[in-house]
């Protein structure tokens, strides 16, 4: 195969590959799995937020029951006092029994709302586990789906990929950096060639002197009007 003859069908797989980039893109598979990525993505956001606030709530609820036995230790301790007998500090016992006894009602009064709380962060909790769960089902179905939509473009795409190999071992370098910087410039469109005295792609008819000198060129050259790679040789379709 000649350079020309591998540029022009590097250009062609190229194409075809873009062509099929789309239609891969354009699988309503895919937007699915997107939005899954996105719902994910999001679950674990709020989940994050969720499993934090039930770890603090945890832990407020756990320095409830500690608090709690302490205070009641601590009333044991001073009605042990008042058992002893000593009427002198009777005042100040009852004192620090109505100190305790408000402080015990003040947390058991606050006990009942922090349970509740913890309750609806635990469920809170595992229903956006089940949710991401779901997502995940949800997700590989469509994959799956994908796949087995997809399998001829994708066995395609691997045999123009081996083939694209072999085309660019064919040409030079400079020539692959002129048609890799035409392809970026011209969406694909990098190499045109001449049918007569007119290029494929940009129409513009050569003049006479022109044609000429591009004929005595080279097979690869440049289009003097648009710039992309021109092919001078006939190449059969």
């Amino acid at each position: 195969m000649n350079d020309y003859e591998a540029l022009l069908r590097l250009q062609q797989i190229d194409l075809e590959l873009m062509r099929d980039s789309r239609r891969l893109k354009a699988m309503p598979q895919q937007k699915r799995i997107a939005a899954a990525d996105a719902a994910k993505r999001k679950v674990a956001g709020e989940l994050t937020k969720i499993v934090g606030q039930r770890k603090d709530a945890e832990l407020e609820l756990q320095d409830a029951e500690a608090e709690h036995e302490h205070l009641m230790q601590k009333t044991d301790e001073v009605k042990a006092l008042a058992q002893e007998g000593d009427y002198r500090q009777a005042s100040s016992i009852e004192q620090q029994l109505t100190s305790l006894a408000k402080k015990m009602e003040k947390i058991e009064f606050n006990y009942k709302e922090m349970s509740d709380r913890l309750k609806r962060l635990q469920k809170a909790e595992r229903n956006a586990r089940d949710l991401d769960a779901k997502i995940d089902e949800e997700r590989t179905a469509q994959q799956e789906s994908f796949e087995r939509d997809t399998a001829d473009i994708m066995a395609r795409v691997r045999q123009l990929a081996e083939e694209r190999k072999r085309m660019v071992a064919a040409l030079d370098e400079d020539t692959l950096a002129r048609y890799d910087a035409a392809a970026k410039r011209f969406g694909g469109l990098a190499v045109e060639k001449l049918e007569g005295n007119v290029p494929s792609i940009c129409r513009v008819k050569l003049q006479p002197s022109l044609f000429s000198d591009l004929k005595h060129a080279g097979s690869i050259t440049e289009c003097p009007y648009c710039h992309r790679l021109l092919v001078t040789e006939e190449v059969a379709d």
